[in-house]
This record gives structure tokens, sequence and C-alpha cells, in this order.
């Protein structure tokens, strides 16, 4: 039996994007646990590179989820793919929860890490495909909503679970996390497979349709969907008459799209947002933030997250792609100098001058505190750095790494870009607690420098995309493209290929390959009709 399915635009991204609240839900059920008495007792109190090992398991499964998501996406379809990661999440929260050390603990964490790295990297290929060119930014934002939906929701519930006493505490936690996933699980039959999916394996009379009953409520002769599936057929034949296997990835201008597509994933986690998602309880322990005033005011900058990522969903599609990526590169390296900055000036070892000590509050990933005005410092401007990720990082790498790729090479293409946000995450997962204990506050500056290296890149290799539809960036990546620090948002061909279409209607004139099918459609009705008036006769 055939579900029926549900066409509105946003209810769609809704549900797909779920799979970005698992994600959400793994960091913080890690953040609100790890500096709890329970978690430290249980796990014998890791710190340095087994911290990291812990932290960073999430994103290693992430990275082989990353590499198959491609080739299964492109088998089974974008909605399909999503699908089979959800097994994936169910197997590795059983294992969580039922952990008996931190060898049970590692490996459920890269297991749920498959999923994160097909939905991660699938969710914006799907989003991507059926959204309107002048809404797509909007509609991938969501996915960044619901990243921070699931964090801050699990950052309390973690909350309210370190209250439990035992191993029940943090057990507790972990296996809230089925809910999103069963949730997920029952809202994907009733979402209709990508068109330009269908349109690459051939199903055309469906992709047709599918198209129209998105974009136009089903009318087959609205401008909008002619002029659109015009240029995906028009573009597709173009890429199967190119390069097959990786060549496809480096020619004809390609290898700047790759290189796009991986370096601003990467920059995502290069960036060192993760020190505030992941590690915010041990910053705010540097800041002498203790108990539950520390875990209260960690989950003030979750909230904020969301806040502010919300806000930019209604602007994103407004400002462009690049601006926000540059100008918030800058900022958030700006921050990351003042926290680093701040710590350098004023801490102290904890409980002396020497580092042998336990660290603040028996952490021995935390080995300096300040006090007073340094302290205020150093809170403000991680809320301030964290509230410049939610409104540029966080959401236009995801958007931008969504839209660069051509139609052949989007699933795997984005696989290969959700590669570099995972690699990195997880170098850096390893990196952080170790370099707290190592090099203390040099930590940010490294980060604040990174930003600045991004800034650079992203002013003079990153053409602008907003506005354009999906298949007209190609032209943006081809060699002798315009320079991307001219290039503005908007002023996409389609327009004026729908323009060209309704004089075309006006003129009477059926110069498009849907004619056939909306032909098609009126014999069939006709017959009907005369299927119906027969059986009255007799």
């Amino acid at each position: 039996m055939k579900l029926p399915k549900i066409y509105n635009t946003y209810f769609l991204a809704i549900i797909a994007t779920t799979g970005g609240m698992l994600f959400g839900f793994d960091i913080s059920s890690m953040s609100a646990i790890i500096g709890t008495p329970q978690y430290i007792a249980y796990f014998d109190n890791p710190h340095g590179v087994v911290q990291g090992t812990i932290g960073s398991a999430l994103a290693a499964g992430s990275v082989v989820g990353s590499i198959i998501a491609g080739p299964i996406s492109d088998r089974i379809g974008r909605r399909d793919s999503i699908m089979f990661a959800c097994l994936w999440w169910l197997v590795g929260t059983a294992v969580q929860v039922a952990n008996n050390g931190r060898g049970m603990l590692i490996a459920g964490r890269v297991l749920n890490g498959v999923t994160v790295g097909i939905t991660s990297s699938q969710v914006p290929v799907y989003l991507a495909e059926i959204a309107k060119h002048n809404k797509r930014g909007a509609i991938i934002v969501i996915q960044q909503l619901a990243i921070e939906f699931g964090i801050l929701a699990m950052y309390f519930l973690g909350y309210g679970c370190s209250f439990i006493k035992g191993t029940a505490s943090f057990r507790t936690a972990w296996g809230l996390q089925f809910i999103p996933c069963v949730f997920l699980m029952c809202g994907l039959p009733f979402l209709p497979r990508s068109p330009r999916w269908l349109a690459m394996v051939d199903r055309t009379d469906e992709a047709i349709h599918t198209l129209a009953k998105i974009q136009a409520d089903g009318r087959l002769d609205d401008p909008l969907v002619i002029a659109e599936y015009e240029e995906i057929v028009t573009v597709l034949s173009a890429e199967r008459a190119a390069g097959k296997g990786w060549r496809k990835f480096v020619s004809n201008g390609m290898w700047r799209r790759t290189m796009a597509g991986f370096t601003v994933q990467a920059w995502q986690q290069l960036s060192g947002a993760n020190v505030m998602t992941y590690y915010i309880v041990y910053v705010f322990q540097m800041a002498n933030l203790t108990g539950n005033v520390n875990l209260i005011s960690s989950g003030i900058q979750y909230a904020l997250f969301i806040i502010f990522t919300t806000f930019i969903f209604f602007f994103i599609d407004k400002i462009g792609r690049r601006p926000l990526l540059v100008y918030g590169a800058i900022c958030m390296g700006t921050c990351h100098f003042v926290v680093g900055g701040t710590l350098g000036a004023h801490y102290t070892y904890v409980p002396g001058k020497y580092r042998i000590h336990h660290g603040v509050d028996g952490n021995l990933n935390v080995l300096m505190r300040v006090t007073g005005g340094a302290a205020h410092t150093v809170i403000a401007f991680s809320y301030l750095l964290i509230i410049t990720y939610a409104l540029t990082l966080a959401p236009v790498c995801w958007v931008y790494a969504a839209e660069v790729w051509s139609l052949e090479t989007r699933a795997t293409g984005m696989g290969i870009a959700a590669i570099g946000n995972w690699l990195f995450n997880f170098a850096l997962g390893l990196f952080i607690p170790p370099a707290f204990r190592n090099i203390l506050w040099k930590s940010f500056i490294v980060f604040g420098v990174l930003c600045f290296g991004a800034a650079v890149q992203f002013y003079f290799t990153y053409p602008e995309t907003c506005g354009k539809t999906i298949e007209e960036i190609e032209l943006l990546f081809c060699p002798g493209g315009p320079a991307p620090w001219k290039t503005k948002p908007g002023n996409s061909r389609l327009d004026r290929e729908i323009e060209e279409v309704k004089e075309a209607q006006a003129k009477g004139e059926a110069r498009t390959s849907i004619s056939r099918v909306i032909e098609h459609e009126k014999q069939v009705a006709a017959h009907q009709e005369q299927t119906e008036v027969e059986k009255e006769t007799i």
C-alpha cells in the first residue's frame, strides 16, 4: 500500500531535518554529561587523549558514513538513504545505553556517527533538490535549526538526568536519543522522492509530476515547472557527456567546486566553534563557573545558538553567502583572540602553579582559571562567538556545500564535503582536551588565526551562489567564469527563462519536452471520461 505524500516544502524540510536533530542530540548528550560526578566516577575520570577519543568517536563514524553516503543515495535515492541511516542509530544508541565501559561507549558513538555522516550529507542534498532557487538557503537553514534544537533539548534533558544517581544518569540521557530517530522513521514514508534524482535515474514522468506538485500545486503547465525541468534535462545531458568516475570531480572546472565543497565544511570545524559546542563546560570552568551555575550558563549558550540561527533564516537569501562567510570568520577570529588573550594575561594554575595537580573541581582537562572582570570577559566573548557562528558559518557552510555540486555529482560530492567536516571534527575532538592541558590559552589563538585564514579563502575563491538555480551555479565555477569577488546574489537565469515560457504560452507555442507529458495527461483524462460515459450507457 502506498502512503499519501505531502508536498509542502517546509513540511518536507522539517521531517527531513530531524536527521540533523540526531546530530544535535549526540553532541549535547556528551556535553551535558562529561562534567557530572557520575560520568567521571564510572569512566575513571577520562582526560586528555582518552576524553578526546570519546568525544571524537562520533566524528570518526561520521567520516565512514560520509564515504558511503553518496553511492547509497545515488542508488536508492535521497529519502531512502536517510531511512538506511536510521538503522545505524538504533544500534549505536542501544550499545551506548548498555555500555560496560569506555570501549562500548566509543563503539556506540562510532555507530551513531555513521548515521550522522549519512544524514548530514544527504539531508542538504534532498533539501537543495526540492527547494525553489530563491528559498533554498532558508530551507537548508532548517537543518541547522534542527541540529541546534537537538543540542538545546538534549542538553537540558541531560542536565535533568544529572540529578539521577548512579549510571542511570547517563544511560537515561543516552536512551532518549531513540525518540527523534523513531519520529524520523515514521515521517520519511510521507516524503516524495527528489525530482532531480528521479530525472537522474530516467523516471521522467514521475520526476515531472513530483516537481510540479512541490513547486506549483501539481500544475504541469506552470512556467516555473517548465523552465526548471528543461534546465534539469539540459544540464543532466551535458553532465553525462562529460567525464565518468573520479574525473567528473576535477574536469572542466569541477575541481574548483570540489575544493569549495570540501573546504567550506573543513573551515566550519577549523573555526573552533566546537570548543564552544562540545567543551563549553570546560571553558566556563576556566571562567570560574562551577556546579549547576556552569551547566545552566552553558545551556544559555545553546539557547542563543538557536535564537540567532532562527533570525538568519529570514535573511540568508537576501544577504547572500559570501558576506556572511567572510565577515563571520573575521568576527569569530576576533572573539578567539579576546578569549585567548584574556586567559593568557590573567590565568593561574589550579590549585597551584604546577600542572601536575588535579585541575579545576577535580577536572584534569581544566588546569587554569580566571576570576573577576577577566572571567566576565571570557564568558561574554564566548557567547558572542557562538552568536556570530549561529548567524554565519553554522548555517551558511551547510547551504554553500549543498549548492556547489552538479546533479550527477551532488550525492557523492556532498559526501566529500561532509568528509571535510567530519575529518576535521574528529581531529579537533582529539586535539582540544590535550590542547587545554598543554598549550592552555594558546588553543584559542590557534583558532583565531585559522578563522582569518578562512576569511581570505572565502573572499578570493568562493563565488556567490545565492538566488541562482543549482544548475546555473555550474557557470560560476567553469573556466572563464566571473571572479568570485565580482559575483552578486540573485539575477537568476531561471527568472528570464520563466518569462520566455510565459511568452511562448501566450503565443500558443508548445516548445518544451514537458508538453508531451501534458498532452498525455489530457489523453488519459479524456479516455477516463469516455469510459465513464460508456459505463453509464451500458
